[in-house]
C-alpha cells in the first residue's frame, strides 16, 4: 500500500489559491475538513504576523457562504469556513483516498500526505490529471501491515522528538507546550493536536505489545 506526500497546485480562480498568493507569507493550515460535491467545510488556523488583512479578505469573498472568527491571538487565528467551491478535494471525493490531517497552504500550494491501496492511488493521480491539478511527488513508499511500519506521521515524530529534545517530558518538566511551539515556528494549538494525536499512537503500540507479550506468556506457562 503506498504512502505518498504530494505538493497540489491549487485551482486558479478558489478562494484559498487567491488568499494565499495575496499573503504569501500565511500558512493556511487545514484543522479539519468535511466536504462534498457542491460545498466544503473547514477548521483553518492562520499563522501570520498579522491575521487582521487576512481575515478581511476571506470575509469579502462571495465563495465563502459562512464564515466564523473563532478566536484570535497576536499572530495566529482560528477560522471557521464554508465555501461553494471545494474544487481542490474533488479527487478525495471521488476516489476516496483519505488526506492525513492537518495539511498546510501556503502560496497557493498544499501538502498532502495521502495513504491508499495501489488502485486507488492510480485512480487518484489520474484524476489529478484530468482535472489539470498540478502536483510534484515529493516521496513515496510502500507500507505494509508489519511491526516495522512507522506508528507515527514524519510531522508527529518531529514534533515528538523535538519535545522531547527540549525536556517536555522530563520530571519536572523542563519546557512548557508553547516553548515547544515555538522551537518549531508553529501554533501552540497546532503543536498539541500534533502531539496528542502521536502519544495516542504510541500509547496504542505500547499496549498492544504488552497484551502480545502477556498471551504469549500465558500460552508458554500453559505448555
Amino acid at each position: 500500500m503506498p504512502r505518498a506526500t504530494l505538493t497540489i497546485s491549487i485551482p486558479t480562480g478558489t478562494w484559498i489559491d487567491e488568499i494565499s498568493q495575496s499573503h504569501p507569507k500565511t500558512t493556511f493550515e487545514v484543522v479539519s475538513v468535511l466536504a462534498s460535491e457542491r460545498t466544503g467545510i473547514a477548521l483553518i488556523e492562520l499563522q501570520t504576523a498579522d491575521p487582521l488583512p487576512v481575515i478581511t479578505d476571506m470575509a469579502d469573498r462571495t465563495d465563502i457562504v459562512d464564515f466564523e472568527l473563532l478566536w484570535k491571538e497576536a499572530a495566529d487565528a482560528l477560522l471557521h469556513v464554508e465555501t461553494s467551491r471545494p474544487s481542490i478535494l474533488r479527487p478525495v471525493l471521488e476516489t476516496g483516498v483519505p488526506i492525513e490531517l492537518p495539511f498546510t497552504v501556503r502560496d497557493g500550494e498544499a501538502t498532502w500526505t495521502v495513504t491508499a491501496a495501489s488502485d486507488r492511488f492510480s485512480e487518484f493521480g489520474r484524476l489529478l490529471d484530468e482535472i489539470g491539478i498540478e502536483y510534484d511527488l515529493e516521496s513515496v513508499h510502500e507500507i505494509g501491515q508489519t511491526r516495522a511500519d512507522p506508528i507515527v506521521t514524519d510531522r508527529q515524530r518531529e514534533v515528538l522528538l523535538a519535545a522531547l529534545e527540549r525536556g517536555y517530558y522530563a520530571t519536572p518538566r523542563e519546557a512548557t507546550l508553547t516553548d515547544v511551539a515555538r522551537d518549531l515556528g508553529i501554533s501552540k494549538a497546532t503543536c498539541s493536536e500534533l502531539l496528542h494525536r502521536a502519544e495516542g499512537s504510541v500509547i496504542r503500540w505500547f499496549a498492544t505489545e504488552q497484551l502480545d507479550v502477556s498471551r504469549a506468556r500465558v500460552s508458554s506457562d500453559a505448555d
